[in-house]
């Protein structure tokens, strides 16, 4: 099982999702929030700054951050735009519960983009460059490690040998690892899923689907709780 290139990851989108969606999609509590965090890929989120102020200790993993801040930040900015031109064009592929409009998703995610800037500006140590499946931490260095848009989301892109080693290396890091969603962008479901969960027990880790009180694209409204067995 070999990594991707860069490239490929490279050319995702960046996105700048806030606490509070991440509290939704992967059941955050506020016990959860005083351990230590790994957000992989962190993207432009805002998440390492709100959560750091609640008392969790969060590093951001993400290969984009071996560009600067201001870069980031318009790369941030361009993700908004294409993301509503399609939301617009797509209203129907979405759930408007969390966000009730497209005018509300522009303003939360450019909050949250507008914090992250800020913060890593300021606190340029708690974001680290690097890819999966090779992350640079030590073994159980986390409590807990969140993945967002990512796995399953680009399955087109990524196969299930790239999935797998990710899975491993992150349940290595992290005691316990969330992923969300479990579908393909543009999809509801992903009918691989039971099979890669046989593939991850044959590798030795514990994996429970669970449901999340989120669900902006449609029909996704399920998380992945994963752990060394």
């Amino acid at each position: 099982m070999t990594a991707r290139p860069a490239n490929v990851i490279g050319s995702m989108l960046v996105s700048s999702r806030s606490l509070g969606e991440y509290r939704r999609m992967f059941g955050l509590t506020d016990a959860d929030l005083s351990g230590t965090i790994l957000d992989c890929p962190g993207g432009c989120a805002g998440f390492a700054a709100e959560a750091t102020e609640f008392g969790a200790r969060v590093v951001a993993v993400d290969p984009e951050y071996a560009t600067d801040t201001a870069t980031m930040r318009e790369q941030g900015l361009r993700t908004l735009q294409r993301g509503m031109a399609y939301h617009l064009e797509h209203p129907d592929e979405y759930v408007w519960t969390y966000f009730t409009d497209v005018e509300q998703y522009q303003a939360e995610r450019t909050q949250a983009l507008e914090r992250f800037a800020a913060d890593r500006a300021a606190h340029p140590e708690r974001y680290v460059t690097a890819l999966l499946p090779d992350l640079p931490f030590q073994d159980r260095e986390f409590d807990l490690a969140l993945t967002s848009h990512l796995l399953f989301s680009y399955l087109d892109r990524l196969d299930e040998d790239f999935h797998l080693a990710a899975i491993v290396e992150l349940t290595r890091v992290a005691r316990q690892a969330r992923i969300f969603p479990l579908a393909p962008m543009g999809s509801q479901s992903y009918d691989g899923l039971p099979k890669f969960l046989e593939r991850l027990a044959a590798a030795g880790i514990d994996a429970e689907v669970k449901a999340v009180d989120y669900e902006f694209q449609r029909g996704c409204n399920e998380m992945l709780v994963v752990s060394q067995g």
